[in-house]
């Protein structure tokens, strides 16, 4: 949407000026002319209606999805096998990634550029640190070769968006006009490898159960709720015909 209204240069032009005769919305003609204001960053893209409202929305949206995300997971994690504190810790840098994505939707950087950086700020390291506790903690917990393999998966996510994210950073800091456009391209890569990340959350969610949200209802504490483990035991247990009562 951004690119349809020419409020930000197309990612495959790298060429930009110091000003421009003519603002990038009222050119025509295959090529453009580009100033640091119209580089494609997230945040710009979002900058002017009608695509900010549509920044805005999504950004609360997916703040709300991460939340959510973030607490299923911390009690599957408590519900199959038991809590620790890789697990309190991916909980709540999840949240606090949340809290960072709502300042960013909808503090527009050129309208409240302190308030946006510091979301930014808040957004980016979080969600950085979320994926490399869940890789960790997806190890700490495996015990089949499915698991190990979903391990290896979201490890090398995370390694690419470690990269992405790093670079993206420090070219944002350069004062030149290509580099900052390398940037936005990288900082456009490590959301989407962020989003995949979620996405391998599909491999332990397909075997929820409404068990999962009485883990949450009775506190999420492993005391308060049986293992499955447990629950198989007893079971069990359960089923074997007692002798006496056979007599």
């Amino acid at each position: 949407m951004a690119l349809y209204n020419q409020h930000v240069c197309p990612v495959n032009n790298w060429l930009y000026n110091e000003s421009c005769e003519e603002q990038l919305p009222f050119q025509r003609g295959p090529v453009l002319c580009c100033t640091l204001d119209n580089i494609p960053l997230i945040s710009k893209c979002g900058t002017l209606p009608p695509e900010s409202c549509f920044f805005s929305l999504i950004c609360s949206t997916g703040s709300f999805m991460v939340m959510l995300i973030g607490l299923l997971r911390y009690a599957h994690v408590i519900e199959k096998h038991q809590n620790c504190i890789l697990n309190t810790a991916g909980l709540s840098t999840g949240w606090i990634c949340a809290a960072g994505l709502i300042m960013v939707g909808n503090f527009q950087v050129d309208y409240a550029k302190v308030l946006h950086y510091v979301g930014a700020g808040v957004a980016f390291p979080s969600s950085m640190l979320f994926v490399c506790l869940q890789s960790a903690l997806t190890y700490r917990l495996a015990k089949t070769q499915e698991e190990y393999r979903t391990g290896h998966l979201r490890v090398a996510i995370t390694l690419l968006a470690l990269v992405a994210l790093v670079l993206s950073g420090v070219f944002f800091c350069q004062m030149s006009f290509a580099l900052q456009h390398a940037s936005a391209i990288f900082e456009w890569v490590y959301c989407i490898l962020i989003m995949l990340f979620y996405g391998t959350f599909a491999f332990e969610f397909g075997g929820m159960s409404g068990d999962t949200l009485l883990v949450l209802s009775r506190g999420g504490g492993v005391q308060n709720f049986p293992s499955s483990e447990h629950k198989a035991e007893v079971s069990t247990n359960h089923h074997q015909p007692d002798s006496l009562s056979m007599l």
